[in-house]
């Protein structure tokens, strides 16, 4: 058994993490582990590389083509005005997608800038954790909008 936090990419290729809502053409649709802005999802891909360019051209395409099927599905189950896409790999060094949904509630200030730039306890403080209780209707409702469009 693969511990999913320490490899998700393996993990979920083994159907162990639990943040998978759904297989696409080039990866895995997964529910953020933190919900600040509800509805945060990663597209983790199907096999691991260290960044962008390390895919092959029709790679690339279906990848980001995925991430933005994911935000598509992000509009249209929540009531987010916009969806910010980041490829990074500073933290964890592979390849990997964040779709955040942006809100009219966010701090007009906060809602101007790039996400990274909240307090770092939002990633870590279990306020903002993913329940399924409180997030399990949002996960369900992307969840099923990528599986009619995926």
């Amino acid at each position: 058994m693969v511990d999913w936090q320490n490899n998700r990419i393996a993990s979920a290729l083994a159907h162990e993490n639990p943040t998978v809502m759904v297989e696409m053409s080039s990866g895995f649709a997964c529910f953020g582990d933190t919900q600040f802005l509800p509805g945060y999802c990663v597209l983790l891909p199907k096999r691991e590389v260290a960044s962008l360019n390390d895919l092959t051209l029709a790679e690339r395409s279906s990848f980001l083509t995925d991430m933005s099927c994911i935000g598509d599905a992000i509009l249209a189950t929540t009531d987010s005005i916009r969806i910010n896409y980041d490829i990074l790999g500073n933290t964890d060094a592979f390849l990997h997608a964040h779709i955040f949904p942006r809100y009219t509630w966010e701090i007009e200030a906060r809602l101007k800038k790039p996400v990274w730039l909240y307090d770092a306890s939002h990633w870590t403080d279990e306020t903002y954790a993913y329940d399924d209780r409180q997030h399990g209707a949002i996960r369900t409702a992307i969840m099923n909008y990528l599986k009619g469009n995926a």
